[in-house]
């Protein structure tokens, strides 16, 4: 049970830091962001807390279920939707 409880839980902080990051780091203002960009926003989010979540585990810097874990997995899922922003910003 903690194992699907973590997933729903980094698909929930992934997803709404990629949205989040999409919606404060627009490059330009648009009325109604595409479904599409909001979608890999938050697939993207999602990929890097999971990342940094078993990642973390591997290098033995935390255990399943701390708050260093967390901690890990907002900050680059945060971390990633901003660079994928900027990145997406420049090509434009």
């Amino acid at each position: 049970m903690g194992v699907a409880m973590g997933f729903l839980a980094f698909l929930v902080i992934g997803g709404l830091t990629g949205v989040f990051t999409l919606v404060f780091y627009l490059g330009k203002r648009q009325s109604k962001p595409k479904i599409k960009k909001f979608l890999m926003a938050a697939l993207i989010g999602f990929v890097a807390a999971l990342t940094s979540s078993y990642g973390g585990q591997y290098l033995g810097l935390f255990q399943s279920g701390q708050m260093l874990e967390w901690l890990s997995a907002i900050v680059v899922s945060s971390l990633a939707g901003c660079l994928c922003a900027a990145v997406s910003r420049k090509s434009l």
